[in-house]
This record gives structure tokens, sequence and C-alpha cells, in this order.
């Protein structure tokens, strides 16, 4: 038993079957590959699932982490640091880059999760007895809060019934008309790409057809930009163009480092007040100065977003995939999902698998054509083979 295995196996006997076995053991990461602890190299093209920004170790959130925990750690919400502070100035600053004429207002959190429970709570204080819509094939958390808007019912209809009722709709522009028809809506909930149904963007001017709908209702538009915000279509939000009212962010926002946000905009951004919500973790010092480190580094990035995943998407469409996404995050339809993601495992690349006939894609944004060309190449080999039929 090699020394991986070994220690995959005192996992299963340590901890709950939450996820099933794992993939690998791995033990140290730097730019966009990582390294188990047989000593086998991987090109990481799945990026701890949109998280890893900057790819593995890279030394402007080292150093961050390491002058921040070296000076102060953890100071409660009772108190404020410069890290924090600077962090929802550069929030500001990101919403202001992106478009937004009314000043945004900042909750930190500490996953993505918990941004999606911060903006319920908003929903509720805007609207209190209001009807709440989300998409179809929609994925926003897991808590018991952020499942009621997850339209998933392999992980959901187990721990019915759910505190709350939220309708789900098509997303098209007649079904929200319908949905909106009833009135007292309180809110919608949207990702610009549906990444857990297998990297769907949605439909061409949906999101500003809801903008306007909320505008005529009163209701509140949320973006949920968790998988897709940061600079991973290649520009800071992939919403860019149309303002929400609220903005939750996480996963590449900290880099690698657990912290999310959620961002009220206007009005919707003075709805909290001292006592209405919380959290003893959320703006953290050394969270806050990683996070600060990574829109640092990933402000130069953009640019080079859009063109390496414009280039990947036309390598991957000349060997006769259909690919969707935007930027580096990409699903390509294939004939077995998860078999092909264990062989291209077997070949030194990690993927990954959200449905049957989908490979997800959200690698580093540091990463290059170098980087790509062997799996690129891979796919243009086993075309045929992995092709959806």
């Amino acid at each position: 038993m090699s020394t991986n295995e070994t220690m995959i196996n005192r996992y299963s006997r340590a901890f709950m079957n939450t996820f099933g076995p794992p993939q690998l053991a791995l033990v140290r990461g730097e730019g966009t590959y990582v390294w188990d602890l047989d000593g086998r190299r991987y090109l990481d093209l799945l990026g701890g699932i949109a998280v890893n920004a900057l790819g593995h170790a890279h030394p402007a959130l080292v150093a961050a982490a390491t002058n921040q925990v070296g000076t102060l750690g953890h100071i409660s919400n009772f108190f404020t640091s410069p890290a924090q502070v600077e962090l929802g100035e550069k929030i500001q600053d990101v919403f202001t880059q992106s478009g937004y004429a009314e000043p945004a207002k900042v909750f930190l959190t500490n996953s993505g999760t918990e941004a999606i429970e911060a903006a319920l709570k908003l929903t509720r204080l805007h609207k209190p007895e209001g009807r709440v819509l989300a998409l179809s094939h929609s994925f926003h958390g897991r808590t018991f809060g952020a499942l009621t808007l997850t339209d998933k019912p392999a992980i959901k209809d187990q721990f019915a019934p759910l505190a709350g009722s939220v309708e789900f709709v098509e997303p098209s522009p007649e079904a929200l008309d319908a949905a909106f028809a009833p009135g007292n809506v309180a809110a919608i909930f949207m990702e610009p790409i549906q990444g857990e149904v297998g990297v769907m963007p949605l439909p061409a001017g949906l999101l500003a057809h809801a903008r306007r709908l909320c505008d005529d209702a009163g209701a509140l538009l949320v973006i949920d930009e968790i998988q897709t915000g940061v600079g991973r279509t290649g520009q800071w939000l992939a919403s860019a163009g149309v303002q929400a009212d609220v903005v939750t962010l996480a996963k590449g926002l900290g880099g690698g480092f657990p912290i999310g946000a959620c961002v009220g905009v206007g009005a919707t951004g003075e709805l909290f007040t001292p006592g209405s919500h919380g959290s003893t973790f959320a703006g953290n010092p050394v969270a806050s100065a990683v996070a600060l480190a990574t829109l640092t580094e990933v402000e130069g990035l953009l640019g080079h977003v859009g063109t390496i995943g414009d280039w990947l998407i036309s390598e991957l469409s000349a060997a006769g995939y259909s690919v969707r996404g935007e930027g580096l995050l990409i699903g390509i339809a294939v004939s077995d999902g998860p078999a092909i993601r264990d062989r291209l495992l077997e070949q030194g690349i990690i993927v990954n698998a959200p449905n049957p006939t989908t490979i997800r894609l959200a690698p580093p944004l540091i990463i290059t054509k170098a980087d790509l060309a062997p799996f690129v190449t891979i796919m243009a080999e086993y075309a045929r083979e992995f092709q959806e039929s």
C-alpha cells in the first residue's frame, strides 16, 4: 500500500463519511501544481473549486498571512483592524470599478454559504412577508437557509422540511414574468453562471430583465458571485453591467483562506443594525490581510484571464468539444464525466465532474498556455472517446 493510500485509510477512520474517500492526500503546492504523499505532481485545473485564484504558495499571500498572524491573529468584532478596514475599502473599490453608482457596504463572513445566509436576512428585513424566488438548477450552499435556495433534490430532500419557502423559476424572461406576476416578491437570487449544474451561463439579457422586474416590484436582486466573482471570468464580477442590490462573494476572495462577503448596495447596505447579525470569526485580521493581498494581485490578472480563457475554449472547441463558460470557469460536455475525471487524474491532471456529462475547469488565474498544453493535448488525443455522444 502506498503512503498516499495509507493516509486516505487513516482519514476514513477519523472523519465522518461526508465527502467519500479523498482522491489524493496532498502535501504541498506551488503555482498551478500540487504534490501527493508519494511525491507525484499534478496539474491543478480545479483550484480548490475556484478558490485558489493565485495558485499555491503565492508569495504575496504567504507574506500577508505570515506578517498578520505574527502581529495580530484574532480580535472579534468588538474591535477592528487596519487589514479589515482596508479590505472593506478595497471591496468598495471593486464595485466602483464595476460601474456601481450607489455606495456598497460590506459584511464579512467565513464562507460563501454564510454570505448567502446574510443575504437572506437582508431579504427578510427588506420585505418581511415577501416571496423569495430562485432559479431552477441553482446552488447557493448547504446550510439550512442556503439549502432552501438550492434546487438540487439529491442534497436537500433528506433534510425536509426546510425553514422558509422558496419558489424556483426556470431561467427565462417568460418564466420570470410569470413568477413576479402575483406580486409581493421580496427578492430573487441568481447566479450569472450556474456552476454546480455544469457551468451553465444564464441567457443573455436575463439579469437585466430581472433588474427591471425587481425595480417594478420593489424587490431585491441578489446576485451570487461566490464562484464567478473576483476575476474568475476575466472581470471583477460576471454580472458586470447589471447592478444588484446584494452581491455575495467567497471562494476566490481569500485565495485559499476561508472568507466571504455579503455586499449591500445603496439602501440595502443600511438594513443591518447592531444586533441584527454577527459572527465571531468574520473579518478576522489574517483572513482580511490575505483577501486584501489576493484582490491586489488579481487586479493585474483580469486581462490575462480573459485572454487565456478565450484561448483554452478555442482549443477545446477546435478538438470538437462543446464548451460553456467564460474566462477560467469552463464546462466541457463529455460522455462520462466521472470516468474522464478519473482518467485525467491518472494522467496527473485534476479536474471536477459536477454532473455525469460535464468536466469543470476552474484553475488558478495565473495559469499559462504552457501549463495547459498537456491537458489540451490529452483532450485532443482522446476527443473521439471523451466527447458527448
